[in-house]
């Protein structure tokens, strides 16, 4: 099913509404000589499942060694020590915010209207008709200013701030965050780059070519993820922006984007890292979807959540899932209908194939910080 549906999202992706923003880079997924079994392990199996789909098995190129990465991104400058994985030649990447900021103009002009801004446009409440014994019918939403907005039919797409409004969906999607930092670059150093594929150093982190606007060059460490349950359990990405906690990348996190770019970009290697963020997703144990009618609402409340990280490449598609809920009634695909079940407590770094290392919390991280600040004082 996902094979399938990444497939219609990329021809999606392809069409005059969202083709400015996809970029076919092709794709590089590759472990270290020093990666560890799961990783490795991962990669093997991802590369024979993808070999054995008729949709994507001409585009596949196994790489093992330095010489094969390079002749697909010949930018790559650095040992590779004992790099090998495989060339996905249909994928890429599409630029988000540019992405966002090009259907946001499409649908205003279309007449659709949207409520923005730090009060108005952040809603703080679902609103409920009480009536039924059984059942609350969501009526719409209130937002920070105070004011009231009633729908027949409300649909919660909040990532990973979901559960701030729906408790109960907590307890099966956590918002769970990992580290996001750049590179400045200059003008030549991005046309060096320009065209590199987007490449997922497993047992590392990821990057893709440089935004040519702000010459800004992503880089991301891939790990368990990093968490900030609450009270209850309820994992939540923190509201209170003073201090700012969210501002920064663990220490460990810059070891292993250190360690990526002396393998891959040694001349980078030592560059300060800039706009350093982490960044908040929408998990759930399984990486499913959760695209369903939340229980008990009489089906007038949609939550559409638990991307895990992936559920941008889908934005194209995404849509279309929802109104075929809203016209079946039912959610069809099984894997993506509501659950009731409780995965706080089970340990979901060892549950999800491609994760590696432990998951680590906050509140840890920022204290980790602080000692580190003090230290240097």
């Amino acid at each position: 099913m996902l094979t399938k549906a990444v497939k219609e999202a990329i021809e999606a992706w392809k069409t005059p509404l969202f083709g400015p923003y996809f970029h076919q880079t092709g794709y590089i997924v590759a472990t270290t000589g020093a990666a560890p079994p799961k990783a490795i392990h991962h990669l093997q199996a991802a590369l024979e499942t993808i070999q054995a789909n008729p949709v994507f098995k001409s585009k596949i190129t196994p790489l093992n060694g330095a010489k094969e990465f390079r002749d697909f991104a010949w930018q790559f400058s650095g040992p590779l020590n004992g790099f090998q994985g495989y060339h996905n030649r249909l994928a890429g990447y599409a630029h988000s915010s540019n992405a966002l900021h090009g259907i946001w103009l499409h649908l205003a002009a279309k007449g659709v209207k949207f409520v923005l801004g730090e009060r108005r446009g952040r809603v703080e409440q679902l609103l409920y008709d009480n009536t039924s014994s059984t059942e609350r019918r969501c009526i719409g939403v209130k937002t920070a200013d105070g004011q009231s907005y009633h729908a027949n039919t409300t649909i919660c797409a909040l990532g990973a701030h979901a559960a701030s409004l729906l408790p109960s969906l907590g307890r099966f999607v956590m918002a769970r965050c990992w580290s996001v930092a750049h590179i400045q670059l200059t003008a030549s150093e991005v046309d060096l780059l320009r065209g590199l594929p987007t490449t997922n150093v497993r047992d590392l982190g990821f990057f893709f070519e440089p935004d040519p606007e702000t010459r800004l060059f992503k880089l991301c460490p891939l790990g368990a993820g990093y968490t900030n349950p609450q009270e209850s359990g309820v994992s939540l990405p923190p509201i209170d922006r003073l201090p700012q906690p969210q501002d920064f990348i663990p220490a460990a996190d810059e070891r292993k984007l250190r360690k990526l770019l002396q393998e891959v970009f040694p001349w980078m290697a030592d560059r300060p890292l800039v706009e350093q963020r982490l960044c908040w997703f929408a998990d759930t144990i399984d990486s499913d979807f959760c695209i369903d009618f939340v229980p008990e609402s009489n089906k007038s409340l949609v939550v559409l959540s638990g991307d895990s990280g992936h559920g941008f490449k889908m934005m194209p598609t995404l849509g279309k899932w929802v109104v075929n809920l809203l016209t079946a009634g039912t959610q069809t695909e099984s894997r993506w209908r509501w659950k009731d079940v409780d995965t706080r407590s089970l340990d979901w770094a060892k549950a999800v194939s491609w994760r590696i290392g432990e998951t680590r919390e906050l509140k840890d991280l920022i204290s980790d910080k602080k000692r580190q600040e003090q230290a240097r004082l």
